[in-house]
């Protein structure tokens, strides 16, 4: 069992920065992959980034450059470090723990923090 807390969303203007911060309760070395999800009013959610336990990463493209995600097993903690931030990258930033148990996969979610951009 896994329980994930986001931190770190608030107000920026564009252009700014802000680091995302997901710290779970129990070691994240069990998560094969972690991910960064976010979802914007009336918005499907969306996936942002991932990293696997290995450490590789993908981006979604309209973040690509711009965002970093890594993770701090020793930690427990997920990040995401978001640069050049943008109005359209207001949402609601949620990460997930996906726990590979054979052919089951198993979800965790975080209960999401706050990014607003301001133009």
């Amino acid at each position: 069992q896994v329980q994930l807390v986001e931190s770190g969303g608030g107000l920026v203007q564009a252009g700014g920065s802000l680091r995302l911060s997901c710290a779970a309760s129990g070691s994240i070395l069990s998560c094969n992959v972690m991910n960064w999800y976010r979802q914007g009013a009336g918005n499907q959610r969306e996936l942002v980034a991932s990293i696997s336990s290995g450490g590789g990463t993908i981006y979604a493209d309209s973040v690509k450059g711009r965002f970093t995600i890594s993770r701090d097993n020793a930690k427990k903690t997920l990040y995401l470090q978001m640069n050049s931030l943008k109005s359209e990258d207001t949402a609601v930033y949620l990460c997930k723990c996906t726990v590979f148990y054979g052919l089951e996969h198993r979800h965790y979610w975080g209960q999401g923090t706050q990014v607003t951009v301001s133009s």
